[in-house]
């Protein structure tokens, strides 16, 4: 029996952080956490004030039950989990002191990749505030992605990240994810310029957001890494402005961070552009943190500080 409704449901994939600040290689000294863009989305809109469910497959043993533990102490129900025998997908990532980053995965075949349409609470996606996915678990099994699409059927409001990763999909394949699913969503967030190009030929962002507004998307939350972002929609273009960073330590997991705190606000009542600015804000406070969770903003007064 789950509880309560959720103002936020985050689909995806759960993946043990191994986080280095040096290259690869033995002896190391390394940094072991719970993270993957499911979970950091998850996190960062529980930080920002949300009541948030998160569906996706951990394994049933030892490890699963500490990631279960960490996934409730970043403020994350674990009503939706699914726990399966199975093995944890896992990634290393290293970064440097600009912030710059090296990744390596362990993740075909994973536990993670097992969640399929039947792990989806339907009652539950339709009664969420917001229902939010990425190209992630679109791409890492044919099951995932036929629950992404489940899931945006059934939600009043879905909310799609491409985050394309080409080790895991091609061009054509995200892109085609991607046209699909914008007639069923409130808001697509690709990133500008790499994902805007690759999978939408645009060579701007207020391009790309005419794109995606062209195929059916209500509103369309370009980001531009430093430069901040566009947001495009039922009231016009807008433009967000970057939130200087006050300490730039891993980029990992801003981009979540920003998704995160973007659905939070708008579930919670926050017009499109006043999410928006609350989530760039949160994108530069996370910055300041090793790994995809280095640093979780754990009051709202943070964010307010610096928006």
């Amino acid at each position: 029996m789950i509880s309560s409704a959720f103002d936020v449901v985050v689909l995806g994939e759960v993946l043990v952080e191994i986080a280095t600040s040096e290259p690869f290689r033995p002896g190391v000294s390394a940094v072991l956490g719970v993270s993957g863009d499911a979970l950091n989305c998850a996190a960062n809109a529980a930080a920002a004030g949300a009541r948030v469910g998160l569906v996706a497959v951990i394994g049933d043993d030892e490890l699963g039950g500490a990631i279960a533990k960490r996934i409730a102490e970043l403020g994350v129900s674990l009503e939706l989990l699914r726990v399966r025998p199975g093995q944890q997908g896992m990634y290393l990532v290293h970064s440097d002191p600009e912030g710059a980053r090296a990744f390596s995965y362990a993740r075909r075949g994973s536990v993670g990749s097992t969640l399929g349409p039947g792990d989806v609470p339907e009652r539950v996606v339709r009664d969420a505030g917001i229902v939010v996915a990425s190209g992630i678990p679109c791409a890492i099994s044919d099951s995932a992605r036929e629950a992404v699409f489940h899931a945006a059927g059934l939600a009043s409001r879905f909310v799609f990240d491409p985050n394309f990763r080409p080790s895991l999909t091609t061009i054509e394949e995200a892109a085609l994810t991607m046209r699909e699913l914008a007639p069923l969503a409130e808001t697509v967030t690709p990133s500008h310029p790499f994902e805007t190009n690759a999978l939408l030929g645009a060579t701007s962002a207020e391009e790309a957001g005419g794109m995606l507004l062209a195929l059916g998307a209500r509103h369309a939350l370009i980001t531009c890494g430093a430069e901040g972002a566009v947001l495009m929609g039922g009231a016009g273009t807008n433009v967000i402005p970057a939130v200087p960073a006050p300490l730039l330590i891993d980029q990992t997991g801003a981009g979540d961070a920003l998704l995160g705190a973007f659905c939070a606000r708008l579930a919670r009542g926050d017009s499109h552009l006043e999410a928006a600015r609350y989530a760039a804000a949160a994108a530069s406070l996370s910055l300041s943190g090793q790994g995809g969770l280095g640093h979780i903003v754990a009051a709202r007064k943070e964010i307010r500080a610096i928006d």
